[in-house]
């Protein structure tokens, strides 16, 4: 929202931002649940991680409102393919007795994470700008995806 403020959307369209973000989620969220019914479910997430890597670079190099939508709906396209089938992964690998214990653990090491990832956001937009932030976000999730593709290959080898 801020960048698309950033950008010149008037503040009174600004909650468009959000309209199209969940939109897009709404209507990916359902056929990513049935892919990774289908298929091994760190595909899926990987598709997730490139997603939100190229909304994060599309939001970074956005000159316009146009560029800014298109960032968004990709983030919420990356929201649909992610955000059930985290649920999904914490309930395939927990056992049905720390099933509840393991959904708290997650969310609390999951808002823990978004607090300390906005205040870097934060610091990054005031001290370098938004080309930064999203720069930023575009490189921890490569990280996150290089740790995916490095696990999914052990998982292949035995190890």
């Amino acid at each position: 929202m801020l960048r698309a403020q950033n950008i010149g959307l008037p503040v009174a369209l600004v909650p468009l931002v959000l309209v199209v973000m969940n939109v897009a989620y709404a209507v990916s969220a359902y056929p990513a649940g049935y892919l990774s019914d289908r298929m091994d479910r760190r595909l899926v997430l990987a598709a997730g991680f490139g997603v939100l890597i190229g909304s994060d670079v599309v939001l970074a190099l956005a000159t316009g409102v146009w560029q800014v939508m298109v960032g968004v709906m990709l983030w919420g396209l990356h929201m649909g393919l992610t955000q059930g089938l985290f649920a999904a992964l914490v309930a395939d690998t927990t056992s049905s007795t720390l099933r509840g214990t393991a959904f708290g653990v997650f969310n609390l090491a999951s808002g823990i994470a978004m607090l300390v990832a906005s205040l870097l956001a934060g610091w990054l937009w005031d001290q370098y700008g938004p080309q930064a932030t999203f720069y930023a976000g575009a490189g921890f999730t490569t990280v996150a995806l290089f740790g995916l593709i490095i696990r999914r290959a052990d998982d292949r080898w035995g190890c």
